[in-house]
């Protein structure tokens, strides 16, 4: 049973008794107790109060006992859910039960036999550097999708594609979080850290305590685990396997075996998959039809929903949607600025407003000069010129401005929309605008041309 259908049966369970689905904090909290956590350890990683946690838990608690006609606590949490599940869904009051991870060995030992004995798989996770999540919110949609993907289709190769700060990482961890048991090898490797595909098989390697019979074949004997064992792999920052410059997607000579790499991913058959999160999409994908080939790409804007700004300090509730659609939803933007209003508009999102300018801090600038910077010429030429107008502009208009060839032009126009920076506007011309916050860093942060 995973904590997926532990969730949806709890969820259930709870909107039957209450008439309202759990919130984040009860779902952090049946996921905790699922996995053998305190409610200290609860608390930490949730950045609530202890007794607060009990409290919920408790509560829940309540809910499900008068649902299931049975008392239910922390300690029996687990395997009653179970249970209830197996007899809902098979009829069996005592049907087949997986026991919890913290009370299986003693299950094991209690009830093993010649006849009927549990093997259990190793399971080896490398999550060293990736993201501790304490709240997720308001990308429930994207998560179904991904659970969907990696449950039920089995891609090869997915891309979750976005600007920087948009939430990529985090939601691929928080599925990961959800799902760990379900692969027997979870390596999670950022690009910007370890850039070396070599490094990364070799620590792969070395994870699962296989040495490599041939140094020279690696990649070959790789996908020998990826057919033998359920491997999830995930890549983070990917873009820096991209050469600066250049249009999007342009590998550097030094990784041209990535190529290689991603593009074996969808040919050879097998039973893992490789995760790519970043800003830029490799070549791979976009001549793949998700048809014919076992590829996925997710791609994140921003939020819609004002959770993101709670528990940030903020005043002014009603004023929260203005904040929201002027920093285009982007989580890591809408944290830095609520930072601001704390500090400079004692937290009144109103006083803020009334500067009527889209104010860039420091740390924003710093984002999205690196985006300016890998920019190829063409890419920054019309940027500075579609910076200019606060309206939709034409290919037409832009030709007429811009010394480009019509093939530049287009080449451009297509890059720049596969970074996530410009957005194709459909009215009586096909036209083209740049985000809103990359527009206003560009028209007046570069220095005079």
């Amino acid at each position: 049973m995973t904590i997926t259908e532990v969730l949806q049966f709890v969820d259930r369970l709870v909107e039957k008794q209450t008439g309202q689905h759990l919130d984040d904090l009860q779902k952090t909290v049946i996921q905790g107790v699922w996995q053998g956590k305190s409610y200290n350890q609860i608390a930490d990683e949730s950045g609530y109060d202890k007794n607060y946690v009990g409290d919920v838990s408790r509560k829940l608690f309540k809910i499900l006992s008068e649902q299931l006609k049975e008392d239910i606590n922390k300690s029996n949490f687990c395997w009653t859910i179970e249970r209830a599940k197996n007899s809902q869904f098979f009829g069996l009051v005592n049907g087949n039960i997986t026991w919890c991870p913290i009370y299986r060995h003693i299950e094991e030992n209690k009830y093993s036999n010649k006849e009927e004995k549990t093997t259990t798989k190793t399971r080896y996770h490398d999550l060293i550097i990736a993201p501790k999540i304490i709240h997720f919110c308001d990308r429930t949609l994207e998560l179904q999708t991904l659970s969907h993907w990696l449950t039920t289709q089995n891609p090869r190769l997915i891309s979750v594609l976005g600007l920087s700060g948009i939430g990529k990482t985090t939601l691929v961890k928080q599925f990961v979080d959800l799902h760990q048991q379900q692969f027997d090898v979870i390596v999670w490797k950022s690009i910007k850290l370890s850039p070396s595909l070599d490094t990364i098989i070799t620590e792969i390697f070395a994870l699962i305590n296989y040495e490599p019979i041939q140094i020279d074949n690696k990649l070959t004997q790789l996908f020998n685990l990826f057919r033998q064992q359920k491997c999830l792999i995930i890549l983070d920052d990917v873009q820096y396997l991209f050469t600066s410059g250049q249009l999007a997607g342009q590998y550097k000579i030094e990784y041209k075996d990535y190529k290689t790499f991603f593009a074996r991913m969808t040919e050879i058959d097998h039973q893992s998959t490789l995760i790519l999160i970043g800003q830029e999409q490799c070549q791979e994908m976009l001549c793949l039809d998700e048809e014919l080939y076992p590829v996925k790409c997710l791609e994140l804007g921003g939020l819609g929903d004002t959770e993101i700004l709670k528990n940030l300090g903020l005043k002014d509730e009603d004023n929260w949607p203005k904040l929201l659609e002027l920093y285009e939803g982007n989580p890591v933007y809408l944290k830095d600025i609520a930072s601001l209003i704390r500090n400079i508009f004692l937290g009144k999102v109103s006083e803020f407003l009334r500067e009527d300018s889209l104010l860039l801090t420091e740390d924003i600038k710093y984002r999205l000069k690196e985006l300016f910077d890998r920019l190829s010429p063409i890419e920054q030429q019309i940027v500075v010129d579609l910076s200019k107008c606060d309206r939709p502009v034409s290919r037409e208009d832009l030709r007429q401005v811009l010394s480009l060839s019509s093939m530049d032009l287009i080449n451009g126009l297509q890059s720049l929309s596969k970074r996530y920076l410009l957005k194709t506007i459909e009215c009586d011309k096909i036209s083209f605008i740049l985000s809103p916050v990359f527009r206003e860093y560009v028209r007046t942060c570069l220095p005079p041309s």
